[in-house]
C-alpha cells in the first residue's frame, strides 16, 4: 500500500507548513485518520506508518471493525451518537466528539460510571448552522459544556466543529476563529480543556492557522471512499 506512505507524507508536510506558517508546533496538532468505508486491513497499514488516532463516524463501524485494528490505537466516535447506542462504544473509544445534549452526556456518565472511567468528550458546535447537521448553536454551546463537565464520569476537554465544504476556504476562517474564542473562554480554570477537533482534508490548513488541536482527515490519506462496501 505504497499510495498511503505517499499520502501520509504529503499530508504530514502540509500540516507543518500550516504550523510553521502560524508558528506552533507540529507536535501540537494531532492527526485522526478518519477511516469510514475502509477496512482494517488498509487501517492497520496506516498504523504502522505511524497513525495513532483514528476515527469514525458510526457505532456500528466501530464494533465490526474492532477486534481487526492493531491493538493500541486510540479510537474516536465523530459521527451522531443515539443514546441507545452509548453502551456499545463506552470501553472502545478514547473520546466522542460529537455531543450536542444533556440528555447524551448523562447517559454517556452513567455508562463510563459502570465500567469506572472518565470518559473525555468534546461538544459539538454547529456555528455554521446548518439545518442538515448535528450540534449546539455558538450560543449555547459555553453553558452545556460548562453543565456537562460537572457530571463526575465526563470530562469536557473541548469543542468539536464540522465546517461547510465550500470553493473558498479561507471563507470560513472566522468560524474557526470563533471556536477558538470558544475554547480560551472555556478553558480558564480549566487546564484539561485543551481540544479543537476542527479541519478536514479540504481545509485543514486554515483550521491549523486559526488553533485547532486535532485535523481530521480521511481521503486525504487513504484515498477515494468505496461506497458500495
Amino acid at each position: 500500500m505504497e499510495y498511503l506512505s505517499k499520502n501520509l507524507a504529503v499530508i504530514n508536510e502540509q500540516i507543518q507548513q500550516a504550523c510553521t506558517k502560524s508558528a506552533r508546533l507540529r507536535d501540537d496538532v494531532l492527526l485522526l485518520g478518519v477511516t469510514k468505508t475502509y477496512e482494517a486491513d488498509i487501517i492497520n497499514a496506516s498504523i504502522e506508518l505511524g497513525i495513532t488516532d483514528i476515527a469514525e463516524n458510526r457505532v456500528q463501524e466501530i464494533i465490526r471493525k474492532y477486534d481487526d485494528v492493531t491493538p493500541g490505537v486510540n479510537w474516536h466516535l465523530i459521527g451522531h451518537l443515539q443514546t441507545n447506542k452509548v453502551k456499545y462504544i463506552i470501553d472502545k473509544v478514547s473520546m466522542i466528539h460529537s455531543v450536542d445534549s444533556m440528555k447524551l452526556a448523562k447517559e454517556i456518565n452513567k455508562r463510563a460510571a459502570g465500567i469506572d472511567r472518565v470518559m473525555d468528550v468534546l461538544i459539538q458546535v454547529n456555528v455554521a448552522q446548518e439545518e442538515q447537521k448535528f450540534g449546539v448553536s455558538y450560543q449555547d454551546a459555553y453553558e452545556l459544556a460548562e453543565t456537562i463537565d460537572n457530571l463526575t464520569n465526563v470530562r469536557v476537554r473541548g469543542f468539536m466543529n464540522i465546517a461547510p465544504f465550500v470553493e473558498d476556504k479561507e471563507s470560513l476562517r472566522g468560524d474557526f476563529k470563533q471556536m477558538r474564542t470558544l475554547l480560551e473562554r472555556f478553558r480558564d480554570n480549566r487546564p484539561y480543556a485543551d481540544c479543537l477537533s476542527m479541519g478536514m482534508s479540504n481545509d485543514f490548513d486554515v483550521a491549523i492557522e486559526e488553533g485547532t488541536t486535532m485535523v481530521r482527515i480521511g481521503t486525504g490519506i487513504y484515498g477515494k471512499r468505496d461506497y458500495v462496501r
